[in-house]
């Protein structure tokens, strides 16, 4: 069953292409048989991942690409997405709730994942640019998504 729902994208660096990374994902989550609302929320996590990999991975530069995988392993469903930029440190970024923070408009992305997805890793791909992988449980419903010091690896 994995095989048939798995996918790879190249997208070039321009936020109008989350848009088809995100109707390909939704069609697959459906055929899976995720629920509406955590297809929702993996859909607002992988928009995150998308827009930091195009806005800070690869700068906005249309000639590099954002590459995303969908793989099925056991019970979860697994996105992969990787920039060609120069690496990231997730440790780097402020918290997003600390005071000095709340105003600012940038920074909640990773919040945003850690809190909608199972659990997220930061690594570096193959070509050297960052790697986000995405994780998320197939199954039952649950009533709300997991808190960020519960889910994160």
């Amino acid at each position: 069953m994995a095989d048939e729902h798995r996918f790879h994208l190249a997208i070039g660096s321009r936020f109008e292409n989350i848009e088809l990374v995100q109707v390909v994902l939704k069609d697959r989550l459906r055929q899976l048989g995720m629920d509406e609302d955590t297809q929702d929320w993996v859909d607002v996590a992988v928009r995150e991942a998308l827009a930091n990999a195009i806005k800070h991975g690869n700068a906005q530069n249309p000639e590099k690409q954002v590459h995303v995988d969908l793989d099925v392993e056991d019970d979860e469903v697994v996105i992969r997405v990787e920039d060609e930029g120069v690496g990231f440190d997730p440790d780097r970024v402020g918290d997003p709730l600390a005071p000095e923070n709340l105003l600012r408009t940038n920074g909640r992305g990773i919040l945003f994942m850690k809190k909608f997805m199972d659990r997220i890793h930061y690594g570096s791909g193959p070509g050297g640019g960052t790697m986000v992988t995405l994780r998320k449980r197939v199954g039952p419903k649950t009533d709300t998504p997991h808190h960020p010091e519960e889910g994160t690896q």
